[in-house]
């Protein structure tokens, strides 16, 4: 599933494709045929992220996209291909220089036109995000310093913080050496703060790069020069694989429905 710095992208970049002019909307497949009727011509003010979620401002209607799982963008220059398969929306306009610019949308779990009090009522529902916010520490905190929950869960439920997916968790509990089965009212909150911030640095810095990467240059195997793939998370996806720090073989196990990833030696409960 994306995670909170992949929406961001799509957010900046839809808004410098589509912003300020009028978008023909369709629907393909047909599923989003009303709403796509709904806002076909109309000029699109902005899209903005919250997490996971991608909010498109059409003056007053906002159509709202999550992309779950298996939701996906592709974005193209010039006129669109035909369309094929199940093609859940379609976007077209004319694009900042007036060359033409289209995107697709397939697979998502949600994509409808809200009122602007429908989009309040998600937004009140998710905790902070910290693309958004660099202050949201102590107000997570609230939530997971009086939970029995394992922080390891507590990281993926968007009403405690918004945006972190499967990589973050995994990658941040270990550069802090927090153990994902530690209940979260283990978790000082001196420490949580310090887990909150080193995620802002985090998540910015995989919007600038768009890619995860959280290993420090000391920690990898080539030091200089661009981060190579298995180079760049400290255990998301090394089940078995020596430790960075301490050789340990990763584990993994499901929780809250996906696999987590830890070193038993480095994050002890």
């Amino acid at each position: 599933m994306p995670e909170g710095h992949t929406l961001y992208r799509l957010a900046t970049e839809q808004s410098g494709l589509f912003a300020g002019r009028p978008v023909h909307v369709t629907s393909p497949q047909g599923r989003f045929a009303a709403g796509a009727a709904l806002l076909d011509g109309r000029v699109l003010e902005e899209v903005t992220s919250y997490g996971k979620h991608l909010f498109a401002d059409f003056g007053g209607d906002v159509l709202h996209v999550h992309l779950g799982l298996y939701g996906t963008y592709t974005t193209g220059v010039g006129d669109p291909p035909a369309p094929r398969g199940a093609l859940r929306m379609r976007w077209v306009a004319d694009g900042p220089k007036g060359e033409g610019v289209w995107t697709d949308l397939r697979g998502a779990t949600a994509c409808d036109v809200l009122s602007q009090p429908e989009v309040d009522a998600i937004l009140d529902r998710l905790g902070p995000d910290p693309l958004r916010t660099r202050r949201g520490g102590p107000l997570s905190h609230a939530r997971v310093g009086r939970s029995r929950t394992a922080v390891g869960a507590l990281l993926m439920d968007q009403s405690v913080l918004a945006g972190v997916g499967n990589v973050y968790r995994a990658e941040i509990l270990f550069r802090h050496r927090i153990s994902p089965f530690r209940p979260g009212r283990d978790v000082g909150a001196a420490e949580w703060q310090a887990l909150w911030d080193d995620l802002v640095v985090l998540m910015r810095a995989g919007v600038r790069m768009g890619r995860i990467v959280t290993t420090h240059p000391a920690d990898r195997s080539r030091r200089s020069g661009a981060v190579r793939r298995e180079d760049a998370h400290y255990v998301y996806r090394r089940t078995g694989l020596p430790c960075r720090l301490c050789g340990t073989e990763v584990r993994t196990e499901e929780m809250v429905g996906r696999n987590l990833y830890w070193c038993p030696t480095c994050q002890v409960v």
